[in-house]
């Protein structure tokens, strides 16, 4: 084991921060902090969100991963993402013990990253899909970070950064694709809208992101959903705000401000409208349950 890695009750674990530069934020994606861990036995995170793109590489052992309502089972070599405002979940097999290299992100085409190596929202989990060489670059990364001190030079963070994202667009989008030039514009909006719900995004700001009409974007997501954008946010708060009601201590006020509402009072109206009841009593009715 290495010897900077810090124990706490779950795992073993070495992470690095980094303060993003000015440069950085000016371009499409950034790295925030990068580590690698080893699991202990109980070893369970979540349910919980997260405020950035977490990029995981199982480098060895066995274990589970849910996010947006489906589950996955890692192994070695499987690589997943994390998505901000998206409730997930994931824990080790107690005897094959999880052990990952990671590197958290943010910025305004990290989407676009993640598309072009595979993962979206709905499909964050790739199984058995790292190659050497890719885990290798993630190594680099890291011990570069470990020898420089990480905050040093903006350009090395960012080269290292990028070269694993060129390594994994070339091995890891499946034939017949899901990257970016295989998504169709409206997933590219259903992705988006998954992501941001809670940002206080518009249906006219979805349109924009995919490069198309307001009107047409609406007519058309009606037509193959079901519903109008509109809703289909909504629907998206109020089952994140389900989530808290059952799994959380947050108060009503915390719960509408996590889930993009600026108030109680609008929270509640849109929550009751959605869900048939109000929601202090929702939650009153999972806890008897």
């Amino acid at each position: 084991m290495d010897q900077t890695m810090r124990e706490d009750h779950h795992e073993y674990l070495d992470i690095h921060y980094f303060t993003p530069t000015d440069y950085e934020k000016a371009g499409p994606a950034w790295p925030i902090r990068l580590g690698h861990n080893i699991a202990k036995p109980n070893y369970h995170i979540g349910p919980r969100t997260t405020a950035y793109y977490y990029l995981m590489f199982v480098l060895e052992g066995e274990g589970t991963f849910i996010q947006n309502g489906q589950t996955f089972k890692l192994g070695q070599n499987d690589m997943f993402c994390l998505f901000p405002q998206v409730t997930h979940e994931y824990f080790t097999a107690q005897d094959r013990p999880l052990r990952k290299i990671f590197v958290a992100f943010d910025g305004k085409k990290a989407l676009d990253l993640l598309e072009a190596v595979g993962l979206t929202s709905r499909s964050p989990h790739r199984s058995g899909i790292l190659s050497a060489e890719a885990i290798q670059l993630m190594w680099g990364f890291f011990n570069y970070v470990v020898h420089t001190g990480g905050n040093d030079n903006d350009f090395g963070r960012l080269a290292r950064f990028l070269l694993i994202f060129d390594h994994l667009s070339k091995i890891s989008v499946p034939s017949g694709g899901t990257g970016s030039d295989s998504l169709s514009w409206l997933q590219k909006g259903v992705d988006y809208m998954e992501i941001h719900y809670a940002e206080g995004i518009t249906v006219g700001s979805v349109a924009k992101y995919v490069g198309i009409d307001r009107t047409h974007f609406t007519k058309q997501f009606r037509r193959v959903y079901g519903l109008t954008p509109v809703q289909y946010i909504q629907q998206l708060k109020t089952n994140e705000a389900k989530l808290l009601l059952e799994q959380t201590t947050y108060s009503l006020t915390e719960i509408a401000h996590s889930v993009g509402y600026p108030d109680l009072f609008s929270f509640s109206k849109a929550f009751k409208k959605n869900a048939g009841i109000p929601p202090k009593q929702y939650r009153l009715q999972r806890l008897l349950n």
